[in-house]
């Protein structure tokens, strides 16, 4: 059987489950595959589904979109930076997981605000387009700050003055 172009997806996935000390049957029952299946993905035998991407890497406790982009189903140069900052937010073991989909929602909502859609960079709106755009981003919309606290413990939402 040839070697389907598929990057280095296989070469990721074994790097991945060794780090997490798991063997190819401890992965294949956690992410509901099977061991042989497993085992052609990652001599790249094999290009799976999102989905069984998504099984595997919640199993590695990884960015599913990580291995989206090694196994080609997202553009790697178009997404990177999106990838990049949702993985680490994602990984990030001091947050939980209801702090973290608030972050990314957050996220998403500025780069829409800057018109960035879904997977857009600045070299898909033409060169320059984000220093045309005005440099709002420091002053968040009041849906973004709603029911976040300073450290103190204040509301972090804008103040008003006497006057």
């Amino acid at each position: 059987m040839a070697s389907l172009n598929v990057g280095n997806l296989g070469e990721y996935l074994r790097e991945q489950r060794r780090n997490a000390q798991l063997s190819l049957r401890q992965l294949a029952d956690a992410a509901g595959v099977s061991n042989p299946y497993l085992s052609q993905i990652e001599r790249g035998l094999r290009k799976p589904s999102a989905e069984v991407l998504q099984q595997v890497a919640k199993a590695l406790r990884i960015s599913a979109e990580t291995l989206y982009v090694r196994a080609g189903i997202l553009d790697a140069e178009r997404d990177r930076d999106e990838v990049e900052t949702r993985a680490v937010i994602l990984a990030d073991p001091t947050l939980n997981e209801r702090q973290k989909q608030v972050l990314l929602q957050i996220y998403e909502s500025f780069r829409k605000e800057n018109g960035f859609g879904v997977g857009e960079t600045a070299e898909d709106l033409g060169e320059g387009a984000a220093e045309e755009r005005p440099d709002d981003t420091d002053v968040p919309s009041d849906t973004a700050v709603r029911g976040t606290r300073t450290a103190g413990g204040s509301d972090a939402g804008p103040r008003r003055t006497a006057g």
